[in-house]
């Protein structure tokens, strides 16, 4: 599998007000990839339709989640909170081989969980070798979402709801050094969706994880920059 990450013709703004059409014409041209492989262990009767658009320029990368779905909650408020346990989108990226991994799990309201990790062999606690992105730095990624930041009751009617967030390089540089241009560079990642404690729980991802365990970058798959 592989992804191509266009290259930004104008900075995207982030505008989640309609969730119907994909809203600032600076995202038309980003390539569509699909969160569709569901995990057996999923509640057979919800699968939520989950859409993706990368674009990247010199500075950021930019990322566009719209979902649409049901049993929608939201009740994680603190930056690494359990996000995975609300209606969550998530991607991992690996800017290079020798390195590890970032996470960006971020739930319907907008709520942040991310880490840089090296060895995602589970421990108590967290994994083998790993460290929160400090607020300082996470503080650099914009985020915007569509729906409140609490869900509470679930929705469990129809409802389509966006999140979208701008990554600046720097973030990633922290960990693995300089990167230089995106274009022509190929790391590896994936996407997700997922809503652990929601009424209808489920896990999906966009390359196929063979256990569920998002954690597992040998099942990330490629993605390069244009």
């Amino acid at each position: 599998m592989m992804y191509l990450v266009r290259r930004a013709q104008a900075i995207p703004a982030l505008d989640v007000h309609s969730t119907e059409d994909w809203v600032d014409p600076a995202w038309q041209h980003a390539e569509v990839l699909e969160v569709s492989h569901f995990r057996p262990e999923s509640v057979a009767t919800h699968r939520p339709v989950t859409q993706v658009r990368v674009l990247h320029d010199d500075h950021a990368i930019y990322v566009m989640f719209r979902v649409q779905d049901r049993y929608v909650r939201s009740v994680q408020t603190e930056y690494l909170g359990a996000v995975c346990t609300d209606s969550c989108v998530e991607w991992f990226a690996q800017p290079r081989p020798d390195a590890g991994y970032i996470n960006f799990e971020i739930n319907c309201g907008g709520t942040l969980h991310s880490s840089y990790i090296e060895d995602p062999a589970r421990i108590p606690g967290g994994f083998k070798k790993f460290t929160y992105v400090p607020t300082t730095l996470a503080a650099q990624i914009t985020i915007a979402h569509s729906m409140p930041a609490v869900v509470d009751p679930e929705i469990a009617d129809a409802v389509t709801w966006m999140v979208q967030y701008r990554v600046p390089l720097t973030v990633f540089e922290n960990y693995v050094g300089k990167l230089g241009a995106l274009s022509g560079q190929e790391w590896r990642a994936n996407f997700y969706k997922c809503g652990d404690l929601t009424s209808h729980p489920h896990w999906a991802a966009w390359s196929p994880v063979q256990d569920l365990n998002f954690h597992r970058p040998q099942d990330f798959a490629l993605i390069r920059f244009e």
